[in-house]
């Protein structure tokens, strides 16, 4: 009698991937656990690390008087749009760049030395040349994102292989058709990885932004609970803009996963 086949995945690879699953959970419960017993021994005062439970508080009235959402919505408002403009001219700029070595050797001084300034030296000019409003933080995180994505679209473009590239004009393919079929799908990983690590950058352009002039956002909320030493409101704040930074960053990560669903496939 021939012995049955078990079909399923092995229980050892199965307790492995909940145990991946699980492991983020298990760090943040521990890290909770830790930082009750700090508070608990009093080995820090209370007004520099609160309670978990002063937090939760902070959070539960937050929530319940809306006021961390409207400022939580304003703040990923900044975040998508000035994302989307960064990430667009990040990606035209660098295909260009990538194309054409002659405007590299023009405009790379001049990115690299706006790059390397930091954020918050200009963040105050462009406050004042686009306003307080939403305008200004959306510029600001446009400008943080665009770099990533740019250096990473050139990386892509120019990562190509010759001989491909040379299959293709020996077809005679057009430009589009060039684009369309090879230089996209070789470039698409090495862009999408720029993307994921511009999506955690959205948040700090946003919140700069909201730092230097701004009557709502996470920025201004940090701002206004500092005022009143109000400690559980400004972790509050915090912890929100991370989840925010981690939900745009998981979009993205889904995004590549199922558009690069390609790659696992398995070679016969």
């Amino acid at each position: 009698m021939q012995p049955q086949r078990y079909l399923g995945k092995p229980p050892a690879r199965s307790r492995r991937k909940w145990l991946r699953m699980l492991a983020p959970l298990g760090t943040i419960l521990l890290l909770i656990a830790l930082w009750q017993l700090i508070v608990s021994l009093e080995l820090i005062s209370p007004i520099l690390l609160p309670s978990p439970g002063a937090v939760a508080s902070a959070l539960s009235n937050a929530l319940a008087d809306g006021s961390l959402l409207k400022h939580a919505s304003t703040t990923l408002e900044e975040m998508l749009f000035g994302l989307c403009i960064g990430v667009s001219f990040g990606l035209a700029l660098g295909y260009s760049i990538a194309k054409a070595p002659l405007l590299e050797s023009l405009l790379s001084p001049l990115i690299v030395a706006f790059q390397s300034t930091p954020i918050v030296a200009y963040a105050p000019l462009l406050v004042i040349w686009f306003g307080t409003g939403l305008t200004g933080k959306i510029v600001t995180t446009a400008i943080i994102v665009f770099f990533p994505t740019l250096v990473n679209t050139i990386a892509g473009i120019r990562g190509l292989e010759p001989s491909l590239t040379d299959l293709f004009r020996s077809l005679r393919a057009s430009r589009w058709q060039t684009f369309r079929h090879l230089e996209l799908p070789a470039a698409l990983p090495i862009i999408l990885a720029g993307l994921k690590t511009s999506s955690t950058l959205a948040v700090i352009g946003a919140v700069v932004g909201e730092f230097v002039s701004a009557r709502y956002g996470l920025g201004a909320l940090v701002i206004a609970a500092r005022s009143r030493y109000d400690t559980p409101l400004v972790i509050v704040s915090a912890l929100t803009m991370t989840t925010l930074a981690l939900a745009l960053y998981s979009l993205v990560a889904y995004i590549e996963w199922r558009i690069l669903a390609w790659r696992r496939r398995p070679r016969t």
